[in-house]
């Protein structure tokens, strides 16, 4: 079985990639900012790959901490990418994952590609595109890169403040039969952790390198999932105080030439669970 550096094996994704990915896991848990931890863990085993997956993610903890979402998302991946470096024995493979949010939300339904300019709407996807440009410096040591700028996903052991969680708690937990709810008119590129798993592992055996989406390709109004969970725990939803509708999908052309396929919504919010 081959052995998998994994840094964040402890968050919602890094735990389902332990379940369902077939490799000997062996975790980092020191301190991401500390590169003298970071050297320490790389260098002290031999690992065919790398799955970076440490982070901190939700965009308003971003916000209200920036420095220290910086020092995690940026300087942790700076940390990762000298001591690789410096590792005699390499891996064959690195995989990081970063966000959609290094692109910028658009007012129309179009589909963005790889190619499109960065423009983080976020300071969480400042932090990300920053750490891309760290672990583009690989090429030029020979260690093979794969950057998956994943759209938004979601599982059952997702919490608030994460979008369709958040959405869940306000309505499942009103005491009311009638709930309004604010700002929700956008569409946004929904995968389940399973297809996320089962793309990485992809990614790997076919040995992709670059920078590929990671989306379903299909935008799913935030409304629409309201709607469904309204219906689930039998509230009357009310919208309010919309902002312009806004869109983030992913044209995901390049990574279906890996012959993955994705579980579409169709209506149905069960598919992100399975």
């Amino acid at each position: 079985m081959e052995v998998c550096a994994i840094t964040g094996s402890k968050g919602v994704l890094g735990s389902k990639i332990r379940k369902l990915l077939p490799f000997k896991f062996y975790e980092f848990k020191g301190n991401i900012t500390n590169f003298k931890d970071v050297n320490d863990w790389i260098k002290r085993k031999d690992f065919k790959l790398l799955i970076h997956l440490a982070a901190k993610v939700p965009t308003g903890d971003v916000e209200k901490n920036y420095k220290k979402a910086l020092n995690t998302n940026h300087l942790g991946t700076k940390n990762i990418v000298r001591a690789l470096i410096l590792k005699k024995n390499r891996p064959r493979w690195v995989f990081f994952s970063s966000s959609s949010h290094v692109y910028k939300l658009s007012k129309k339904k179009i589909k963005i590609k790889e190619s499109a300019k960065l423009s983080p709407f976020s300071k969480y996807g400042t932090t990300k595109k920053k750490a891309e440009k760290e672990i583009l410096k690989l090429k030029k040591h020979k260690i093979n890169y794969c950057i998956g700028r994943i759209f938004s996903f979601t599982d059952l052991n997702q919490k608030p403040p994460y979008v369709i969680p958040s959405i869940i708690s306000k309505i499942k937990f009103s005491k009311k039969n009638v709930v309004v709810l604010r700002n929700l008119n956008h569409f946004r590129d929904f995968l389940s952790t399973n297809d996320l798993c089962k793309t990485i592992e992809k990614l790997y055996k076919t040995n992709s390198r670059g920078i590929y989406n990671i989306g379903s390709g299909e935008g799913i109004s935030l409304k629409t999932i309201a709607l469904l969970f309204g219906s689930k725990f039998k509230k009357k939803i009310i919208f309010k105080d919309n902002k312009r509708t806004s869109y983030l999908i992913s044209n995901n052309s390049k990574i279906l030439k890996k012959k993955i396929k994705f579980k579409k919504f169709s209506n149905n919010i069960n598919f992100l669970y399975e």
